[in-house]
């Protein structure tokens, strides 16, 4: 299933970037969907629209790593704004891990492949192209004030910024459902987006893990050619 294709990466980073001490860690989660677990089901019943997944990487890796304290702040539809105006207050200089997705809301990825799910392939081209447009024009200071907000709250802290996953393999003998360049333009905004995170973590002296969804792409979806 993608969703734990995307949990399974996503902790196994957490856990590349952080390897030591991990018992002893005051560790905070900040982000969008992707770190609050929408798609995966099992909600706490407190995060209401957030949706907090017990599922999600954040959860997981605490309950396997058993952090001295875990504050569990990701939320659906969060963008570097609101991950900066709400979230950001679970941070203090006793914070020693942070993990943190955002960027995609920012540049509306998520309507972006609803409209190619729903419209032609040239809308679809034209729509990831605004949106890798957004990502190298104003993303990089939204993500640089967040992350020097984060730095100046947590002072100490490892900062972990995680990517999105690259979502389609592609040059299967049949396509159902997107075309072959829509799925080609989908990957290309998203590594543009992985690549803009990278560069922005390494600007913030963050440790990026964008590159730990390779090779977890959705499977071509082909039927039979006979």
């Amino acid at each position: 299933m993608p969703w734990r294709r995307i949990v399974l990466s996503a902790t196994t980073a957490l856990a590349v970037a952080q390897p030591a001490a991990a018992a002893g860690d005051n560790y905070v989660a900040l982000g969008d969907s992707y770190s609050s677990g929408v798609g995966a089901g099992s909600y706490y019943s407190d995060s209401g629209d957030c949706r907090r997944s017990s599922v999600a990487y954040p959860a997981l890796w605490a309950a396997h790593n058993a952090p001295a304290s875990f504050a569990f702040k990701a939320c659906s539809g969060a963008t570097t704004g609101t991950v900066r105006s709400g979230q950001l207050s679970a941070l203090s200089g006793a914070t020693t891990l942070v993990s943190v997705t955002a960027g995609g809301n920012d540049v509306g990825f998520a309507d972006v492949k609803q409209t190619c799910v729903l419209q032609s392939e040239a809308t679809c081209v034209s729509a990831v192209n605004t949106a890798i447009g957004k990502m190298n024009g104003t993303l990089p200071g939204s993500l640089s004030g967040l992350y020097g907000d984060i730095r100046s709250r947590a002072s100490r802290a490892q900062v972990v910024v995680l990517g999105y996953p690259r979502f389609y393999k592609l040059s299967g003998n049949c396509i159902v459902g997107l075309t072959e360049n829509e799925r080609a333009a989908i990957n290309r905004g998203s590594d543009t987006l992985n690549s803009v995170l990278a560069k922005a973590a390494a600007s913030a002296g963050f440790t990026s893990v964008v590159d730990e969804f390779t090779n977890h792409e959705m499977p071509v979806d082909c039927r039979p050619t006979w």
